[in-house]
């Protein structure tokens, strides 16, 4: 149990240093921001098949034109 805990601190430590060294080197990725105007619910992609996708097939379609409701589509 000593072991597991300490490779859990040295991991952990190990991170946090990894962390650090990236953003003091400034190769930290900045996160895009989706959260959209306030009071929003975010950036909404335009319905239907997005570009790149060759098969769009009658349950893909019920699935996108019922989001966000929680229950799926009741044809599968």
């Amino acid at each position: 149990m000593k072991g597991l805990l300490k490779l859990a601190i040295v991991t952990g430590l190990g991170a946090f240093a990894f962390k650090g060294w990236r953003d003091w080197m400034g190769t930290a990725q900045p996160r895009e921001d989706d959260r959209g105007p306030a009071g929003s619910s975010g950036i909404v992609r335009d319905a239907g098949p997005q570009t790149g996708d060759t098969e769009w097939d009658k349950v893909d379609e019920q699935v996108d034109e019922s989001f966000p409701a929680s229950d799926p589509p009741g044809n599968y």
